[in-house]
């Protein structure tokens, strides 16, 4: 999967899930500086990524990811390495 891609899915939870405007997905938005996600709502973005992505984020990688670029690289990995 495209890094494009994963950063659309990315976008599209974060407008569907928590009303975000999508003009304020940057690629440096920081989730809690910038879009003021809460732990609780980070928590379930990072449930969604896990479903939409087929992945498992440890809770240990998950507190590193703090700009929604971050998250696309650590998916894109963790996706490649599932290939």
């Amino acid at each position: 999967m495209p890094k494009e891609e994963i950063q659309k899915t990315i976008t599209s939870i974060l407008v569907e899930k928590l009303g975000i405007a999508s003009s304020e997905v940057t690629a440096d938005a920081s989730f809690i500086k910038d879009l003021g996600i809460d732990s609780l709502d980070y928590a379930e973005l990072v449930m969604e990524f896990e479903q939409n992505f087929n992945i498992r984020i440890p809770d240990m990688d998950a507190e590193k990811l703090s700009t929604i670029n971050q998250a696309v690289k650590y998916i894109d990995e963790k996706i490649q390495s599932a290939e």
